[in-house]
């Protein structure tokens, strides 16, 4: 019997962030309490630029496109934002959203299946993803079960199951 084994990614669908950051700007253009200062979100280059004239209004934008993300089905966890910093009469907040697994971050991920996962699981690091194999397809459900459970600061994704 061949191995069974599945990929652990950490991704992001583009076209959903786009269309959550669309939601977000039509959203702070027509609330009442967004008027007459100068709030807006776009994109700039990779990152998310978020402007308003205070910092109040800018962390109320940051909340608006985060609720616009869940909606979406994008996890927070995959969103970086900044502080609010003064530049001249405006603040300003850059958001990265993050993709991939960090090497930190995967080497604590295969290090908690093997301590705590069944024993005939291996997981090996694969650039910014990690492969998981076992002969028992129960031990590799089991194996995602754990890491859905355990509270990593990374959204992760299960494909390639076979």
């Amino acid at each position: 019997m061949a191995d069974s084994s599945f990929d652990i990614v950490s991704k992001i669908d583009r076209q959903e962030a786009d269309n959550a950051l669309n939601q977000a700007r039509k959203e702070v253009e027509q609330r009442y309490d967004f008027k007459g200062t100068d709030a807006s979100i776009d994109w700039s280059g990779e990152a998310i630029l978020i402007k308003a004239n205070s910092e109040e209004r800018a962390k109320a934008v940051l909340d608006v496109f985060q609720s616009k993300l869940i909606k979406r089905g994008i996890s927070l966890k995959s969103l970086e934002s900044g502080e609010p910093q003064a530049s001249g009469k405006e603040y300003r907040i850059t958001s990265t959203l993050k993709e991939g697994i960090s090497s930190e971050n995967a080497k604590k991920i295969t290090k908690l299946i093997r301590d705590e996962g069944p024993k005939s699981v291996k997981a090996q690091i694969q650039g910014d993803e990690l492969r998981v194999q076992s002969k028992s397809r129960d031990d590799l459900q089991e194996v995602q079960r754990m890491l859905k459970a355990a509270d990593l600061d990374v959204d992760l994704q299960f494909v390639n199951y076979r």
